[in-house]
């Protein structure tokens, strides 16, 4: 069968097409985010806020005046850090002890334990929420933040312990071995030898599960019933029914208010995520 070569200029007009159907593509996909954002931006700045997206008239600061206090944004912002921060520490510190020997060591009961982690990634948590808020009733947990804490820490671990193994993996075990000669115990290896190997992965989960968190409205919904102790996922849901509905500019301050923590966190830690793992020079010799 004779095959048809196309001449290096059509091959290019080809090319050229590819990359910019596929420009286009990715310039739509990214306008069904950026106009959201864009929205909310302009909204949060404009003294008569619509569902509609136009320019500030007149441009003002008055809807931040109007949600800066204890009651709208400090007191649910704090009840947020506290919740996410909490579980985010858990869940880490949890994820790498459970990782650790799943990665390390070979059991009958590891493959299973792995299957079962794997099949809770993928559980929705609004399926275990009915039986979750019975047995807070029971043992009296209900409305408290640290139990909370300690819920949204345990439903963030499945999918925490299965990415903290996947990193995991990659760190040589001849580091390990190389330190147990020196001396060096089981903790001592993992808090000096594998964890600074794998700071990326732990970064990674940490930003994941933390926003997973700061995101989550189902849970504290069921499971905090005081005012005081509601979280700012909640407030973002209330706000247009306890304010008039013609509010927006306020609405839109306060989401701003409410992406910073996330921001400024993965701010924080996005350095970490470019170093990679410095295996190299650790394996010479």
């Amino acid at each position: 069968m004779p095959v048809t070569i196309l001449p290096a200029s059509g091959r290019a007009r080809r090319s050229r097409l590819g990359r910019l159907g596929a420009n286009t593509v990715l310039l739509a996909i990214s306008l069904v985010y950026v106009l959201p954002l864009l929205w909310m931006v302009l909204a949060s700045v404009n003294a008569h806020a619509t569902f509609k997206l136009s320019l500030p008239s007149p441009f003002t600061l008055s809807n931040f005046d109007a949600v800066l206090n204890v009651e709208t944004t400090f007191r649910p912002m704090l009840n947020s850090l506290v919740l996410c921060g909490g579980g985010t520490l858990l869940c880490v510190v949890c994820s790498i002890l459970a990782a650790y020997p799943l990665s390390r060591y070979r059991s009958r009961m590891r493959r299973p334990f792995l299957y079962t982690i794997l099949f809770s990634t993928g559980l929705p948590i609004t399926a275990v929420m009915i039986p979750v808020y019975s047995m807070f009733v029971q043992v009296n947990l209900i409305d408290s933040i640290p139990a909370t804490t300690l819920f949204l820490a345990a439903s963030a671990l499945p999918f925490g312990i299965w990415l903290m193994k996947s990193f995991m993996d990659g760190v040589p075990i001849v580091l390990e071995e190389a330190a147990r000669i020196d001396g060096a115990n089981t903790m001592q290896v993992l808090w000096r030898v594998v964890l600074p190997l794998m700071w990326p992965g732990v970064t990674v989960v940490t930003i994941f599960t933390f926003i997973g968190m700061w995101g989550n409205f189902f849970v504290p919904f069921a499971l905090l019933l005081s005012p005081e102790k509601l979280p700012a996922s909640i407030s973002v849901f209330t706000f247009l029914s306890s304010h008039s509905s013609s509010q927006y500019g306020q609405l839109s301050a306060f989401s701003i208010l409410y992406c910073i923590p996330v921001v400024m966190l993965y701010l924080l830690l996005a350095r970490k995520l470019g170093g990679g793992f410095a295996l190299g020079g650790a394996l010479k010799g």
